[in-house]
């Protein structure tokens, strides 16, 4: 443990990939945590619900462990907390008040609450844990009440920007308080980690007031129901139909869980107002002609139980798509879901509907800031050491080049990685000469949530997974004397995802004997050995013959 003032910030997620945002920063007096986020799995995780940090790092440290803030309330950034609270009981997070709606009722669904304390913090509030000062400071994002933290610490003045974008004339609130985070600026910032998601975007992000342009324009068109399905958690976006829906004398139907309990936690805050005429399809929708009503859905990332899903494949039990209709997807497509959402489209053109989507149309705007917005950032801030975050390692290489473009020494400019700890020094008689030092990867892996099962699937599990998916499973079932070798019953074989047993019955047939030999080669052997041989003899027939390599299951019965 280093002697003089210190503070040392180890990211355990979102250095790399999208999601996973959760960092642990460490002063002599203890550890702080900043966001505990979770990331969804790509295909090659099969099976597999959700991807969290590797949290047996905090628990080596949860003596010390003084509280966790939270930036904002997007999944990303507060969905590990049911799997880190437990572990950690007693903890208090901090956040602002729609983010802690967000997380009570989260911990609410685990039977959590009682395991942490929720404090609220308000734009502006300040809060001391471990030796540092945070400075909880508004930023304009596509989920309300986001923060950027300026904290004060043992050496120096640092900036985290949280998730951001820079908004001149913000639909709602104040948008990205420039100001705030200039004057902070003016005392001199040591370290500054900025959001990297969108730096390979050129130019500004677009507006929330051009949205909603676009949104007129589809209304003032339509000539039947309006169906829009966005993120839960976008209420601006929401607010801006509700406004419009009003305008155009059509009512409002909502349906998903997620969007139904995101805008009553928004709604008790004073975030949302509600339009007279709002429904919940699970109450019941309004008998009243198309081209009064809209329709706002869960479903923006094809998710296959999501509202929009089941009425575009006949599974809702009050909503459906129907020829006339107006779908608006007004989000993004997150990377690995593309495919999906394809499905879903084509699926909501073959119903007659017609699909507006981003990439066609100014129907959504990203909650990141563009690579001009990072720029306005950097020179606003104008730290000595800069360290990119929130993104895949592209990312984080493109925006450690912008930030030397615009003004910053490239030794400077550190490229972190997940489980790579950065420790900063005061500037004067610094044991570093830059001040800082890359300690060490510590042991790293991110922890896979399946069902109840929480960091039990490896990867061996997922690479037999993904054999399953891709060759099938072929059990071969036998019984036989233990004493003489001889078999009793069998040699059956079972295929299940392998081949079509009628079409390819002589395959199955030959590879009976294939066992057999097997059996009679080794006689009376350790049941073990003999299945090992029929499962390496079984596989290399079916590699040679079909090119194709099941996982081969032999059971073994002896008697």
């Amino acid at each position: 443990m280093p002697k003089e003032p210190f503070v040392r910030i180890t990211p355990l997620g979102g250095l790399g990939e999208i999601g996973l945002n959760c960092q642990l920063w460490e002063t002599a007096l203890g550890i702080v945590m900043i966001d505990c986020g979770l990331m969804f799995p790509a295909d090659e995780h099969v099976g597999v619900d959700v991807i969290i940090p590797d949290f047996q790092v905090v628990q080596g440290v949860r003596d010390r462990l003084r509280g966790i803030i939270l930036t904002h309330g997007h999944e990303d950034h507060i969905g590990a907390l049911p799997w880190i609270v437990p572990k950690v009981r007693g903890v208090r997070i901090y956040g602002s008040p729609f983010t802690l709606a967000l997380v009570r009722h989260k911990l609410q669904d685990h039977n959590l609450l009682d395991c942490a304390e929720l404090t609220s913090l308000m734009p502006y509030d300040t809060c001391e844990l471990a030796g540092l000062t945070f400075h909880c400071i508004p930023v304009c994002h596509s989920i309300p009440q986001g923060y950027a933290l300026c904290i004060e610490s043992p050496v120096g003045r640092i900036v985290h920007s949280g998730d951001f974008k820079i908004e001149a004339r913000p639909l709602s609130g104040t948008g990205t308080d420039m100001a705030a985070l200039s004057d902070f600026a003016k005392a001199g910032v040591r370290l500054l980690l900025s959001d990297s998601t969108n730096v390979t975007r050129e130019g500004h992000s677009l507006s929330e007031r051009e949205v909603k342009e676009s949104l007129r324009r589809i209304f003032s068109e339509a000539c039947g129901r309006i169906i829009i399905t966005l993120f839960s958690s976008h209420i601006q976006r929401i607010q801006e139909v509700f406004d419009l829906a009003l305008e155009y004398g059509r009512s409002v139907v909502v349906s998903g869980r997620s969007l139904a309990t995101n805008l009553e936690l928004a709604r008790e805050l004073g975030l949302v107002k509600f339009p007279p005429n709002y429904y919940n399809a699970h109450n019941g929708v309004p008998d009243l002609p198309d081209t009064e009503l809209v329709l706002i859905v869960t479903g923006a990332q094809g998710e296959p139980l999501s509202a929009l899903s089941r009425m575009a494949f006949g599974g809702h039990k009050q909503l459906s798509v129907r020829c006339g209709d107006t779908v608006l997807m007004s989000s993004r497509m997150i990377p690995g879901n593309t495919r999906a959402i394809i499905r879903l489209i084509n699926a909501l053109y073959h119903l007659g509907a017609e699909v507006i989507y981003e990439s066609a149309h100014a129907i959504h705007a990203s909650g990141h800031a563009h690579k001009e917005e990072l720029i306005t950032l950097l020179r606003t801030i104008r730290p000595k050491l800069f360290v990119p975050i929130h993104g895949e390692y592209r990312h984080l290489v493109k925006h450690a080049e912008l930030a030397c473009q615009n003004g910053l020494d490239r030794k400077n400019v550190i490229i972190l990685e997940d489980g790579c700890p950065l420790t900063l020094f005061p500037d004067e008689h610094s044991v570093s000469f830059e001040g800082f030092h890359l300690e060490e990867r510590i042991p790293f892996e991110y922890t896979l949530v399946d069902g109840k099962g929480v960091g039990d699937v490896e990867e061996t599990v997922l690479r037999e997974r993904r054999i399953l998916g891709d060759e099938g499973l072929v059990i071969v079932v036998i019984i036989y004397d233990q004493e003489t070798g001889s078999i009793l019953e069998g040699p059956e074989i079972i295929s299940r995802g392998f081949v079509f047993e009628q079409e390819y019955n002589y395959v199955l047939e030959d590879a009976k004997c294939i066992v057999l030999e097997e059996v009679e080669l080794l006689g009376g052997a350790q049941s073990a050995q003999l299945a090992e041989n029929i499962r390496s003899a079984v596989r290399r027939f079916f590699r040679r013959v079909l090119d194709r390599d099941p996982i081969v299951v032999p059971l073994l019965r002896s008697v």
